[in-house]
C-alpha cells in the first residue's frame, strides 16, 4: 500500500473543493508558502514581510508592481484577521499559492473568529468617508484583487481570500 503524500492531499482538495472556494479551476499550484503568525500588528507585518520576500524568491522583485501589489493585499487580510480575527492564544494563518501557468497568486488569511464574516457581495464594497478612521482595507481588496470571498471550512476558523494576476 502507498502512503499518501502532500501532492495527494493538494490534489484531493483541489478535486473536493467547492463552489465558493473553487480555486478558480487552476491546476494543481506548483508553488505554495504557508506560515501561522500572532494575531497582532507585529504579526500583521511579517505577513507582508513575508510575502514580500517569497514572491521575490519566485521571481517578482521588490520593486515590481506586482510585488507592492500582493504586498498590499496581504497586510490589508492580515490586519483584519489580527484586528476583528483576533482570539486569545489563536494565531491566524497566511497561505499564498502561485498558479505559474497564467501567473495568478492566491492569498489566503485565516483566523480563528468564523463568527465574524465580512460582507462579501457582487458590488464592492463603498468608498469611506474621507474623514473615516476604519473601512478601506476591503475597500482596497476589491480594487486590487481579480476576485475575493470568505470561506469556512470547520466551525472554528475562517479564511479571507482573494486572487491576483501578477503580470511581470
Amino acid at each position: 500500500m502507498r502512503a499518501t503524500t502532500l501532492s495527494d492531499v493538494n490534489r484531493e482538495i483541489a478535486r473536493s473543493a467547492g463552489p465558493a472556494d473553487d480555486l478558480s479551476g487552476h491546476a494543481i499550484p506548483v508553488r505554495h508558502f504557508s506560515i501561522r503568525l500572532a494575531a497582532s500588528r507585529r504579526g500583521a507585518h511579517l505577513a507582508r514581510q513575508s510575502a514580500s520576500e517569497r514572491l521575490v524568491t519566485w521571481g517578482w522583485p521588490y520593486v515590481s508592481e506586482a510585488n507592492h501589489t500582493a504586498a498590499l493585499l496581504v497586510a490589508e487580510l492580515a490586519a483584519n484577521a489580527a484586528l476583528h480575527g483576533r482570539e486569545r492564544g489563536r494565531d491566524f494563518r497566511l497561505c499564498l499559492t502561485l498558479f505559474p501557468e497564467d501567473a495568478t497568486l492566491r492569498i489566503e488569511v485565516t483566523d480563528p473568529r468564523p463568527d465574524r464574516r465580512p460582507p462579501v457581495s457582487a458590488v464592492p464594497p463603498s468608498v469611506p468617508s474621507l474623514d473615516a478612521e476604519s473601512g478601506r482595507g476591503l475597500f482596497l481588496v476589491a480594487a486590487l484583487a481579480d476576485r475575493w470571498g470568505t470561506t469556512c471550512g470547520d466551525p472554528y476558523t475562517k479564511t479571507v481570500w482573494c486572487e491576483v494576476g501578477l503580470q511581470q
